[in-house]
């Protein structure tokens, strides 16, 4: 059974770092597309970063573009998003989803797997 575990979230202070880790259990990390997204309360849920399982191509939200770096370790079954430079609006539930190859578009509803999402509060 496919499950993803996230981990890393907590509250940090203004310009504070945080590194999120998805764990992926019951499947081959190396043939899935893998993407982080939020959601806020009162918001959408939204695309943060994404990585492809081709090439490792990655995109990135214009907002946290040079503060986040998405990475991935198909040995360790592991996704991480190391977040610097946090922000009060970074704030909100981030979720590790899933899918089967793909490129790295970064889009709700292509991605079929997702973990139960984790707290990420950023204090002013």
């Amino acid at each position: 059974q496919l499950q993803l575990v996230e981990s890393g979230g907590g509250l940090v202070q203004f310009g504070g770092s945080l590194r999120l880790s998805c764990l992926a259990k019951g499947f081959t990390l190396r043939y899935y597309t893998m993407g982080w997204f939020r959601q806020a309360p009162g918001k959408e849920r939204e695309g943060v970063s994404c990585i492809s399982s081709k090439d490792n191509t990655q995109t990135y939200l214009d907002s946290v573009k040079g503060r986040f770096t998405i990475s991935r370790d198909d040995a360790k079954s592991t996704m991480y998003l190391e977040m610097n430079s946090l922000k009060p609006e970074d704030t909100g539930v981030y979720y590790c989803a899933a899918r089967v190859n793909g490129d790295a578009t970064c889009v709700t509803e292509r991605f079929g797997y997702w973990g139960q999402g984790i707290q990420v509060t950023v204090s002013s």
